[in-house]
């Protein structure tokens, strides 16, 4: 059995036994005599308590307090004129409050510390304020706790502390920092409408029973991580004015999560969620990279940008942007002011990297900035409402004499980031932002496929069309395809767009028709229409004469060739050509292949015009 460690200051040792208890009472003497405060004579008591005054420092280390001494001492440093029990520095390290400890309205106005300090009864710093710093590290509340109202003007500090019933700190006011680290909360704590000035850690704290920060404000940057919230948390109406970090934190039954206000960064990243939960958000970024969802989610949310990277999820669960304002418990709406002058309240996903998109549905919400290589099943991705996409740049954009201009279709980021890498880039890709990495075709081929059957499937054609485009685009471009088959796709892309293209089909048979009727007008109509020639033989005694009816060859044009009735040929014979129709008109040989030229490519460009119109219109 080893031997207990005597404190650092010289102690009692009221009640020591070598046998059993060596230290005894660990009371730190009162100055002149070799007792504590609690052990002292009923006359040395009395003269001490008589010699203290209003503002005194205090110096009480593992002091036992009954309720009549812990009475006594507060009667001996009450101001009379003013009503207010005032101490200096205020030290009860290690002391020990069997009764109802109650600290009301105090004021401590130096540094206080009552670090290691156990309260078994109910305690009570309600309204207290602490004009220094406030350390309560691996205290013990056995009781309800109230350090409701109460004020901390320098540094607060609960590391390590037990409270094992319920605790408020509600109206508190924390100007310093406010330190909770590792504390262990396994009553109800409220936080409701109270105030972190300067900065907040409730790191590794286990919230064993409801947490409520109702309403709480916090102005600096607030930590959770790795947190434990085991019940219930109600964070309705709280407003954090800079980063919220709930990293590695835990929400065993949580059920929802807001409405809050974070005018920072809010992240949730490698947290897990046990139940089904709601979320509602109103923050500038919302990391949830690495989290883990154990039951449906729902994530309601303005003027935010997510990251949802490498995610887990087997449930549903869907991302979806809140047009109107959150509305709260008593129908009012959620205050915004961290967000006066937003352009707007609308959502915006930055990754889906490593995710498993099968059970997510996205409603209303921006991807132009979205990075999706590395997620699966993104073919069974739902997307509601108004979904958008990034599209090419516009000559708007750029100098509006470039001959290179971009028909608009929905782009992913990533094949904006490829482009603008290239070597000649044009202007108005946009470039790739830092950690986003670099993939090209070989990886975002895939991605389209996928994404167009999920349009398919969802009956829009019109976006499947554009993710065929992106997809044909990525194999084009893609290093893993023979040349011949890249010339065969560039050939397909030039002439028509993929067969999505109606106009540039469309504009290269009027190239084609313009060219024929040229070179029809030029060198294929004949000269004259050929005469028919018929010879024939009279037999000398009559009987029946045999005719042979020839026709001239046509005749290679002289003279003036580019005349109205020429081009009315010409025009007549390439207008049956789009339509595999022969005109019957007299060609010359260059005519002839002209036409036999004209019916086979025209026909197959009115063909690709039509098949681009269809799978614009389709539904």
């Amino acid at each position: 059995m080893s031997t207990p460690v005597p404190p650092p200051w010289p102690h009692c040792a009221h009640g020591a036994d070598p046998t059993a208890d060596r230290i005894g009472c660990r009371g730190i003497h009162v100055p002149g005599h070799t007792a504590c405060l609690a052990h002292l004579t009923h006359t040395d008591r009395h003269a001490y308590l008589t010699g203290l005054a209003p503002g005194t420092d205090i110096d009480l280390r593992g002091t036992g307090f009954t309720r009549p001494l812990l009475q006594a001492l507060l009667s001996a440093v009450h101001d009379l004129s003013t009503g207010v029990t005032r101490f200096g520095n205020a030290q009860f390290d290690s002391a020990t409050f069997e009764e109802p400890a109650q600290f009301e309205s105090a004021v401590f106005e130096g540094y206080t510390s009552f670090v290691r300090a156990t309260f078994t009864g109910f305690t009570s710093f309600a309204g207290a304020t602490f004009n220094g710093d406030a350390r309560f590290d691996h205290a013990v509340f056995e009781r309800y706790t109230s350090f409701a109202r109460a004020t901390v003007k320098g540094y607060a500090s609960f590391e390590s502390a037990i409270l094992t019933s319920d605790t408020s700190f509600e109206y508190a006011t924390f100007k310093g920092d406010a330190w909770f680290e590792s504390t262990i909360l396994k009553g109800f704590t409220s936080f409701a409408h109270a105030t972190f000035e300067n900065g907040a850690s409730f790191e590794s704290v286990a919230f064993e029973d409801v947490a409520s920060f109702h309403s709480a404000a916090f102005e600096c940057d607030a930590s959770f991580q790795s947190a434990t919230f085991r019940s219930g948390t109600r964070f309705e109406s709280a407003t954090f004015h800079g980063d919220a970090r709930f990293d590695s934190a835990t929400f065993l039954t949580a059920d929802r999560l807001g409405p809050l206000v974070c005018a920072g960064r809010l992240v949730l990243s490698g947290g897990k969620f046990g139940g089904p939960v709601t979320l509602s958000l109103a923050a500038r970024y919302l990391e949830c990279r690495r989290t883990r969802w154990a039951a449906t989610a729902e994530l309601r949310l303005r003027y935010t940008t997510v990251d949802f990277a490498h995610a887990v999820f087997e449930y549903p669960l869907t991302i979806a942007a809140e047009s109107d304002p959150f509305v709260l418990a008593d129908g009012s709406e959620l205050a915004e002011g961290a967000f006066a002058g937003a352009p707007g309240a609308g959502v915006g996903l930055a990754s889906l990297r490593g995710v498993d998109a099968a059970h997510l549905v996205l409603a209303d919400v921006d991807l132009s900035p979205c990075l999706f290589a590395g997620a699966v099943h993104l073919d069974q991705l739902r997307l509601e409402g108004a979904c958008t996409f990034d599209s090419p740049p516009s000559p708007a954009g750029r100098r509006r004499w470039s001959l290179v201009r971009f028909t608009q279709r929905r782009v992913l980021a990533e094949e904006h980031h490829w482009r603008a890498g290239r070597v000649g880039a044009v202007r108005g890709w946009n470039v790739a932002v830092l950690g986003a990495g670099r993939v090209g075709p070989l990886q975002l081929a895939p991605v389209y496929r996928a994404l167009r059957k999920a349009f398919e499937d969802g009956k829009h054609e019109p976006g499947a069309a554009d993710f065929y485009f992106g997809e044909m685009e990525m194999r084009r471009h893609a290093d893993d395809i023979p040349r011949g088959e890249r010339g065969l796709l560039t050939v397909y892309w030039a002439l028509s767009g993929y067969g999505l293209r109606a106009s540039r089909a469309l504009a290269w048979l009027g190239t084609a028709m313009v060219a024929t009727v040229v070179l029809l007008v030029a060198f294929g109509i004949a000269q004259d229409t050929p005469k028919q020639t018929a010879t024939g033989t009279v037999p000398a005694g009559g009987g029946e004469v045999t005719f042979t009816i020839d026709k001239d060859d046509p005749k290679n044009p002289t003279g003036e060739r580019f005349t109205g009735e020429r081009f009315e040929k010409a025009l007549n014979i390439t207008l049956n050509s789009v339509v595999f129709r022969s005109s019957g008109q007299d060609l010359t040989t260059t005519g002839t292949y002209v036409e036999m030229t004209s019916r086979l490519t025209e026909p197959v460009l009115l063909g690709l015009a039509v098949l681009a119109v269809r799978n614009r219109v389709k539904r």
